[in-house]
């Protein structure tokens, strides 16, 4: 098994992450760093990250959160601010699937299975994630099909939206957006360039998996359905 499978199915991160953290001369094998990824671990090898042993997870979980603002989508944080994880009473070895900014609430999925949450992140899958947006005003037709093709967001990058639905309440508009990666804060650069004043995001839905109306702050266990859900997309 390459070693930065062996990662993700040890719950140490995702896949692609797990490349980072192995070139980060944060993984030994038998008591040697090894920085390469496609390293293939043996039966007998002893594998450490972070000094501590790890083995692959027989035992997958996942966590349906309410992310509140304020809180940063990071398993640690060396500057020792409040991340997700302090939200989740576990003692189990857990990570986000994908991320949400500081200031942007709503549903987050971790978990222990890296396999799973590298398809779920990669953007060549496109999975859908529908957002829920506060805004000053709707978008004109125009601005829609703009959306639709594609926004210059800066540092070189372009953006995409669908619009799903838009409703004016007098000094208020709230739109739901639909993207199928994640751009890091993609949302909120599509908003400037579109000349947006973005008073709140929230992201209410993940591929098949709805936040629906559990508290801010709050987590649950997916119940087997929604497992199953998640792991029949794009196999």
């Amino acid at each position: 098994m390459r070693l930065n499978k062996y990662l993700a199915q040890s719950g140490i991160s995702s896949r692609r992450e797990a490349d980072e953290l192995i070139q980060g001369a944060t993984v030994t094998v038998n008591g040697i760093v090894e920085m390469n990824p496609a390293y293939d671990v043996q039966h007998s090898d002893e594998v450490r990250f972070d000094n501590k042993r790890i083995q692959p997870e027989t035992n997958t979980r996942f966590i349906l959160l309410n992310k509140p603002i304020g809180y940063i989508t990071t398993v640690k944080d060396p500057l020792k601010r409040k991340t997700v994880m302090d939200l989740i009473q576990t003692d189990e070895r857990l990570f986000p699937v994908g991320r949400l900014d500081k200031d942007t609430t709503g549903l987050l999925i971790l978990t222990n299975d890296g396999e799973l949450a590298n398809r779920l992140m990669h953007p060549k899958n496109r999975i859908p994630r529908i957002y829920k947006v506060e805004i000053d005003k709707t978008f004109r037709d125009w601005e829609i099909k703009r959306m639709e093709k594609k926004v210059y967001i800066g540092q070189k990058e372009w953006g995409k939206a669908e619009v799903v639905e838009q409703k004016q309440n007098k000094g208020r508009a709230i739109i739901m957006l639909r993207l199928y990666q994640g751009k890091k804060r993609e949302i909120r650069r599509l908003m400037y360039r579109m000349k947006r004043k973005l008073f709140s995001l929230e992201r209410i839905q993940f591929g098949p998996i709805e936040l629906g109306n559990m508290p801010i702050g709050t987590w649950r266990d997916l119940i087997e359905r929604e497992v199953k859900s998640l792991k029949k997309m794009n196999n």
